[in-house]
């Protein structure tokens, strides 16, 4: 693990386009402003984790359970096709 100092309004750089700057330090909070490629998400950790475990139980849902929102998507498709469809006649 890489350990730094940093003050309040320095940064420090992660590859070309990521920066993590100190904003603020409060007792013992610190408020960090996370520059970064929208197509990149940062979470909090504890977040990233929930994200995780949630993944995780939706992978492990029982086949019948698969099964009926199999259905209801192509139930759903097939509706909006119609949809579409008559939207184009009329």
């Amino acid at each position: 693990m890489l350990v730094l100092t940093r003050k309040i309004d320095e940064s420090i750089i992660i590859g070309e386009d990521i920066e993590i700057k100190v904003l603020a330090i409060t007792g013992k909070s610190v408020k960090l402003g996370i520059i970064a490629p929208k197509e990149l998400s940062v979470y909090r950790k504890e977040i990233y984790e929930a994200i995780k475990r949630e993944n995780v139980a939706a992978s492990m849902a029982p086949p019948d359970k698969l099964d009926s929102l199999e259905k209801l998507l192509i139930n759903s498709a097939k509706k909006t096709e119609r949809s579409s469809e008559e939207e184009n006649r009329g």
